[in-house]
């Protein structure tokens, strides 16, 4: 059984805008990177501080309560090894946003390095 939600419109979340939403009892972090959206989960894995208010550096997202860096688009810490959060594929379905549950924290699309040229 698929474990997809929808979570809002297409076009609703403006470019470095982020919406918080609740799915299957998870709290998740849906962010607009330069037309893309990505999905995080909303607790940091070193204590499980909510994330969603803190701030976005480009693509990095700095944890409110210890100053931890995540890229975005991928959930690695910014730097080598270290924690990840879980990520979401998110898809547009019928002018909709679509979060899976299925594979959390699977593989997205390579991202280039933060603030890289597209």
């Amino acid at each position: 059984m698929s474990r997809r939600q929808v979570v809002g419109v297409a076009g609703e979340i403006a470019v470095g805008e982020r919406k918080l939403v609740f799915v299957d009892g998870r709290s998740i972090v849906l962010f607009n990177l330069d037309g893309t959206i990505y999905a995080l989960d909303n607790a940091c894995p070193h204590n499980g501080a909510a994330l969603a208010s803190g701030q976005l550096e480009g693509c990095l997202l700095r944890c409110p309560a210890h100053g931890l860096r995540f890229d975005v688009r991928s959930g690695a810490m910014a730097g080598a090894g270290g924690l990840s959060v879980t990520t979401f594929a998110v898809a547009i379905v019928d002018s909709k946003l679509v979060v899976s549950l299925d594979q959390p924290g699977a593989p997205l699309s390579q991202a280039r390095p933060c603030g890289a040229a597209t």
